[in-house]
């Protein structure tokens, strides 16, 4: 109780009420000079009644003021470190981008200058009072004189009075701050629309960040997968073909420096270094360019050196395909035959990759060797290529067929779909 009462947080809170008082004055003495208060003619209870009205009519002035868009982020950035909310990351920290959060943000600024009002005239009159009344225990001074002459016998009550007064002032501070801490999330948090553009935000940069993910498994898992069966085959015939055994060393040199270089394209997408580099700014952008079906050539000789024979049925005209569409088709492709390299191992496989109508289909099979999957949707290099299907509005289908002798992967892609 004595900590929520002179705790740090209640400390915190103070400091953050008295600004509050503060930003109030010149509202507050503007609307003093217009009422008149000051003017010598005025009774005290007149003056004390108009000192109080000018409390209110400054209030409108402060709520217009506050409609400045920059006053969102200071009043944001001062509850953050002052009001001690629950979730002081949520509130705050720009301008006002729409009118909504301009009329909460002057909402609040009307409730934080109010009550800062309350507490820093209460700290500034209340305390020396309450210091007066403990410290005149005998009624020397004026003031004890001057109370003592209007309420005889009220001297033995003064220090209790004092003491009751200062409990009012720390109290009147808790309740007034835990009012504003209570507030600052609805006037100060994000609007609905803002909670919708910040989600979308989200949804952007992690499906960029899946994209990225996917290219990494792609591109370096086909790699790892080339370089390793090349370096066993190499390694087996080493000593009796030497000649092969240079050939698949050359082949890895070639599939590792590929690879390094796709994967430096890619990291560079994650790389922090600025708006433009960081995750959300790539999330803008086009993605990584990476290979098309122009290259499927070069993909499969290299599949070749492997081990794994393509028997690759390919329609004329891929190289006018949409960008987007070439370089997913081309993504599709080199993870099916990743994956008849990993689970089949060196053997045949047939593709076939055609335009029909407005679509383009891509369907490859080769033979179900004895460590390839069973199970439905197999690993994630199937979850990936579904992604990347779905992504262009297409769809896909993989499986073993009717007499679990074959494995059998299709996908289709519209060539207007975009991602």
């Amino acid at each position: 109780m004595a900590g929520a009462l002179v705790g740090r947080r209640a400390r915190l809170r103070w400091v953050h009420l008295v600004l509050g008082g503060a930003l109030l004055m010149p509202y507050w003495m503007l609307s003093v000079t217009a009422l008149g208060v000051l003017r010598p003619d005025r009774r005290p209870e007149e003056r004390m009644l108009l000192l109080l009205a000018s409390l209110f009519t400054s209030l409108p002035m402060a709520a217009v003021t506050a409609l400045v868009p920059v006053a969102r982020g200071l009043e944001g950035s001062a509850a953050r470190a002052l009001c001690t909310v629950a979730r002081p990351e949520d509130l705050a920290t720009g301008p006002s981008r729409s009118w909504a959060a301009r009329w909460h943000t002057a909402l609040w600024f009307v409730l934080h200058v109010f009550l800062g009002g309350i507490v820093s005239g209460m700290t500034l009159g209340g305390i020396p009072f309450a210091a007066a009344l403990l410290l005149d225990l005998g009624g020397t001074s004026e003031l004890g004189r001057h109370w003592e002459e209007r309420l005889p016998g009220w001297l033995p009550l003064g220090p209790v009075l004092g003491v009751l007064l200062l409990l009012l002032i720390v109290g009147v501070n808790a309740g007034c701050g835990a009012v504003l801490a209570r507030s600052a999330p609805a006037l100060l948090g994000p609007t609905p629309e803002e909670r919708v553009a910040a989600a979308e935000r989200r949804a952007t940069v992690l499906a960029q960040r899946n994209r990225l993910a996917r290219e990494l498994h792609d591109s370096v898992g086909h790699a790892l997968s080339a370089v390793g069966i090349q370096a066993s085959a190499a390694a087996r015939v080493l000593r009796t073909d030497p000649d092969f055994a240079a050939e698949a060393l050359r082949a890895i040199e070639e599939t590792a420096r590929a690879a390094v270089a796709e994967l430096d394209a890619v990291l560079g997408l994650l790389r922090e270094d600025g708006p433009e580099g960081s995750a959300e700014g790539g999330a803008q952008g086009a993605g990584p360019a990476g290979p098309t079906l122009a290259g499927l050539d070069d993909l499969l000789r290299q599949l070749a050196r492997t081990g794994v024979t393509v028997n690759a049925d390919l329609s004329p005209g891929l190289a006018a395909l949409p960008a987007e569409v070439s370089r997913e088709a081309y993504r599709i492709v080199q993870e099916g035959l990743t994956n008849v390299l990993r689970h089949a191992g060196p053997a045949p496989a047939g593709l076939r990759v055609a335009l029909a109508g407005e679509r383009l289909e891509i369907e490859l099979t080769n033979p179900l060797g004895p460590s390839r999957p069973s199970r439905p949707g197999g690993g994630r290099g199937l979850r990936g290529i579904g992604e990347r299907a779905t992504a262009l509005r297409g769809g896909s289908a993989a499986g073993p067929s009717e007499d679990g002798t074959t494995w059998r992967l299709a996908v289709w892609l519209p060539l207007g779909g975009t991602a």
